[in-house]
């Protein structure tokens, strides 16, 4: 199987933009580039909003807690 090599990004930017312009135009291509990301920046608001409502020591305490198992528990999970 062959390596693959990444571009550096200075190429990899020009001849994704070239590829945008040959297939879309200039019009849809800058259309394109210019796109509204709300998808993200609502995901982001809605992390901060949860952020917000966090009690941090309840939080660190059943993420960092160590849950002990018997045997039997076990068996009874699969």
């Amino acid at each position: 199987m062959k390596g693959h090599t990444y571009l550096p990004e200075e190429e990899l930017i020009r001849r994704a933009v070239e590829a945008l312009m040959e297939t879309l135009g200039p019009v849809e291509t800058v259309r394109f580039l210019t796109l509204s990301r709300r998808e993200r920046l609502d995901s982001v608001l809605r992390h901060r909003r949860w952020q917000s409502t966090l009690d941090r020591n309840r939080f660190f305490t059943e993420v960092f807690t160590e849950e002990v198992t018997t045997p039997n528990q076990e068996a009874s999970h699969g």
